[in-house]
């Protein structure tokens, strides 16, 4: 072919090398410059790539650290909330607020405080209905609430007013941040007292502050309550108008505090996802980061993320851009040895036109040659068609003749399975004509039966006999598995009860069949079993067995016995020709069932050991 091709070639116009050359030149340096700019192009794709995915990947990653911090504030909330319900319900508090006894408060004041490191509570104390701490749990410090009017506080003006608050500020006494939870106590006459419990998150921000990513949490004025940054509470996200700022001051909610801007910037366009930087406390430079905001569940709460960006990005470009390379060299490199290829097939070219008239010469001298291999081939193909032809008569012929050597090695025991009917049959005949001299037609009647029943009998075997010494084609159908299992025992019935000791057998149901012709699957079965006998006689407990399985569509008859099984070296080699254990044995019966069971598209599998052998004959189910 590689000769054709250069033949062709040959009779083209040819090419100048000084022409050849030249163009090569020209096509190498736009081939560099194309290149220059596909790596530049690929690159900058990269580059933007890249980006895009890392940010992505970034704000994936701190959404669920942000949603993870929201969940933890919430369960701290959650612990503390029930608190003030539980008090506001209980018989001690509840009669420390009508008696206003000295005992009875001083009860409290040791509950209260027994509670403290239960709950983690910052402090927890007792109002009255004006507003004045009664009790406290930090009755025995110096800075005990006993005594101090809070009725200024929103948590006691709202508790008051709708039955419960919560209130994030400044402590008047302690100076620390806390949320403030509250609670009215009602009586039968009125409204009692307020119990408040203060939560501070001292803990909270020290585990956040063990994470490299900077939380905060924000109220709806945009006020840090939370932060892993002690020195960003109580600053504001943007700047808070003067005449907003005069009500906070006024309460006192936050103290002295500047509520300065903090140090985080937007980006200057519209971005996705929210990119800022930021000049966290302690560092003296600006980065960027990547934030996500998420509600704070059962607040007002907004809690906000920042992860560093600067890195990350980079480190995902410069990947995303290493893969482009690794993927576009190959790339270029393949073009360049086509070009270089192309070049030197065009300066064969040149060269070509010289050989020309040689080349027609030996493609003439092989067009005859091939015309004579062509002939030689079709004779060798005609030849090998008529050589499979006679293989596969030979095949059938081979198993026509198992076949009838089976029928040989059973004619003996068909003969004592025939014998026995004929012998009943003589003498119930001879009975009945006893009988009817004695005009006694009733036993008449009863031997006839008999003889009808035994001459049946005789049918089923002789039938059994034709049928499977007849040469058939083998053509494969729905055979019933339960009529292959009564035709091979109807043909091997004699001979086990002559020679073995104990047979079992599991009859299938009518409706079970496979693909396949019965006769040959008798075939299969009977060589089967024939070797099952052969391997147990002379055996002093000799059993085998004949059993079914259905596994989906793979059916499976199973031929077993106690025999000492197969030695090893047979074993290796159990489906090729002429392989035997047996003096006077072929090699061939399970050759041929092996392809019997494969033209109908199954198998035999077989496992032996000392404590005898097993062949399994796997076939397709037709439903």
């Amino acid at each position: 072919m590689h000769k054709y091709i250069m033949a062709i070639q040959a009779e083209s116009a040819p090419v100048p090398q000084h022409r050849t050359d030249s163009s090569g030149a020209r096509l190498k340096i736009v081939y560099g410059f194309l290149a220059a700019l596909l790596i530049l192009a690929a690159l900058l794709v990269a580059n933007d790539y890249g980006r895009k995915r890392a940010y992505l990947a970034l704000e994936s990653r701190a959404k669920s650290s942000a949603e993870l911090n929201a969940v933890l504030l919430r369960t701290v909330l959650e612990k503390q909330r029930s608190l003030p319900f539980v008090l506001s319900q209980d018989r001690d508090v509840i009669s420390a607020l009508t008696s206003r006894s000295a005992g009875m408060l001083h009860l409290v004041d040791r509950k209260l405080e027994s509670l403290i490191e239960g709950t983690h509570a910052s402090v927890i104390y007792l109002l009255d209905a004006k507003g004045t701490a009664l009790s406290a749990s930090n009755w025995q410090e110096p800075t005990s609430f006993v005594g101090i009017d809070y009725s200024f506080r929103p948590y006691y003006t709202r508790a008051v007013a709708t039955g419960s608050a919560e209130h994030y500020a400044l402590g008047t006494i302690s100076k620390r941040p806390g949320l403030y939870i509250s609670r009215r106590i009602d009586g039968p006459s009125g409204m009692l007292g307020v119990i408040v419990v203060k939560v501070e998150f001292d803990e909270l921000e020290g585990d956040w502050r063990r994470s490299s990513d900077p939380s905060y949490v924000i109220d709806q004025r945009g006020i840090v309550l939370i932060t892993s940054f002690p020195e960003w509470r109580f600053m504001a996200q943007a700047p808070i108008p003067a005449e907003q700022q005069a009500p906070i001051r006024e309460s006192l909610q936050f103290g002295a505090a500047p509520l300065t801007p903090l140090d985080v910037t937007p980006a200057l366009t519209e971005t996705e996802p929210d990119r800022v930087t930021a000049q966290l406390p302690g560092s003296s430079e600006q980065q960027e980061y990547v934030r996500v905001r998420v509600p704070v569940p059962t607040t007002s709460w907004t809690l906000q993320l920042l992860v560093p960006a600067g890195a990350a990005v980079m480190e995902t470009i410069r990947s995303a851009q290493l893969v482009a390379l690794i993927i576009l060299a190959p790339i270029l490199g393949a073009t360049a040895f086509f070009l270089r290829r192309r070049g030197l097939a065009l300066r064969r070219l040149q060269r070509q036109e010289e050989a020309r008239l040689e080349l027609e010469r030996r493609v003439a001298e092989r067009t005859e040659a091939l015309s004579t291999a062509h002939a030689e081939l079709v004779m060798q193909a005609e030849e090998r068609q008529k050589t499979e032809t006679k293989l596969q008569t030979v095949q059938q012929e081979l198993v026509q003749a198992n076949r009838l050597a089976i029928l040989g090695q059973v004619t003996a025991g068909v003969a004592h399975e025939i014998n026995q009917p004929v012998a009943a049959i003589r003498s119930y005949a001879d009975n009945a004509k006893t009988f009817l001299a004695r005009d006694q037609m009733e036993p008449v009647k009863e031997n006839l039966s008999a003889i009808a029943g035994l001459t049946e009998r005789i049918g089923n075997i002789t039938e059994e006999l034709r049928n499977f010494s007849r040469k058939g084609t083998g053509d494969a159908g729905p055979a019933v598995v339960s009529d292959v299992i009564e035709g091979a025992l109807l043909l091997l019935g004699s001979r086990f009860r002559q020679t073995v000791g104990k047979i079992t057998t599991e009859t299938p149901p009518a409706d079970l069949k496979v693909h396949g012709n019965r006769i040959r699957l008798e075939q299969v079965l009977i060589n089967l079993m024939q070797n099952a006998l052969e391997a147990t006689e002379g055996g002093p407990t000799s059993r085998i067995s004949v059993r079914y399985a259905v596994d989906g569509d793979d059916v499976q008859l199973m031929v077993a016995d106690n025999g000492p099984g197969i030695p090893a070296d047979i074993m290796q080699a159990l489906f090729t020709p002429f392989n035997t254990s047996k003096d006077r044995g072929l090699g061939l019966g399970l050759v041929i069932c092996h392809d019997i069971v494969a033209e109908y598209g199954g198998r035999i599998d077989v496992e032996s050991s000392s404590a005898g052998t097993e062949f399994t004959v796997h076939l397709k189910r037709v439903v």
